[in-house]
């Protein structure tokens, strides 16, 4: 299980990782039925998958089972960096349990599954959705193409490391580490979304139905994504201009020296390496026994 000093050696894990420098093979989350009994406000989904014993993956029947284990793969690696089959940090295992974290993955937004889980859903465990076309297990994580980083990102940083650390990702403002380094990337404090950013500013999302906790998690997330490398590219770039200036973890490092070193703090052990889409532990064991 990795330890706060780890960090240390992400880098050169990450590195090995990037060029598949592995010994292991890919392995497949088995999909179980969700049972008969559940509670009604989980009725509609079909299909799940346990991660780590800490996160679930729940599916609608027009959900394929490939498009169902990436979700899952994704959470894992995330989860457990290091691929020992266990969950890096017990503190971010206990707050998922605790929160009963699950990613809801639906066929399409506003379908009918989907209003009838949030009429029922009161919990504090669901941050983050996904749907069908936002599932692209060929290219793992590329904007554009693969939201499942993205939202499995946002369930983690909400479900575990907000709830932990509140000093360092806590939401509202002038409350911790994530809002005093937002406030800097968006040129000044603003709590409503201004029509114009000032020049200065490197991160200016402009959705005004996103507040100003909402905004903290989504630069918490393009962050995490540059310093992952999975913006590296020319034509994510042009797509994302509008939102998010630094697309290498180079210019992240020394253009928003604040969130980089938040996002290096071992005290936090923040999952900093890309998913690639392959996990499997060298025990081949895919979940945390208790």
């Amino acid at each position: 299980m990795m330890g706060r000093g780890m960090h240390k050696t992400m880098a050169m894990l990450c590195m090995l990782m990037a060029f598949g420098v592995r010994a292991q093979t890919s392995c497949s989350f088995q999909v179980k039925p969700t049972p008969d009994d559940r509670q009604a406000v989980w009725q509609g989904f079909t299909q799940g998958v346990d991660v780590l014993g800490c996160f679930r993956v729940l599916a609608v029947p027009e959900i394929s089972e490939m498009a169902l284990r990436h979700v899952a793969t994704i959470a894992a690696e995330l989860l457990d960096q290091d691929e020992d089959g266990h969950v890096d940090d017990v503190r971010v295992k206990q707050a998922l349990s605790e929160c009963d974290a699950v990613m809801p993955v639906f066929e399409r937004p506003g379908s009918r599954a989907e209003r009838r889980f949030f009429r029922r859903y009161q919990g504090e465990g669901v941050a983050a959705v996904l749907y069908a076309d936002e599932i692209a297990p060929e290219r793992t994580g590329q904007w554009g193409w693969d939201a499942t980083v993205e939202e499995v990102l946002h369930t983690l940083h909400m479900g575990a490391y907000v709830r932990l650390f509140p000093e360092a990702f806590g939401l509202p403002p002038h409350s911790s580490l994530l809002t005093e380094a937002m406030d800097v990337a968006r040129g000044g404090q603003w709590r409503v979304t201004p029509r114009r950013y000032p020049a200065e500013a490197w991160y200016h999302y402009d959705d005004r139905t996103c507040d100003y906790g909402c905004m903290a998690i989504e630069y918490l997330y393009w962050a995490t994504v540059t310093e992952m490398g999975l913006l590296n590219d020319p034509r994510i770039a042009e797509g994302i201009a509008d939102e998010w200036q630094w697309t290498t973890a180079e210019g992240l490092q020394s253009g928003d020296v604040l969130v980089h070193a938040l996002l290096h703090d071992e005290r936090f052990n923040l999952p900093i390496c890309a998913p690639d889409g392959r996990y499997c532990p060298p025990s081949g064991v895919l979940s945390d026994p208790e």
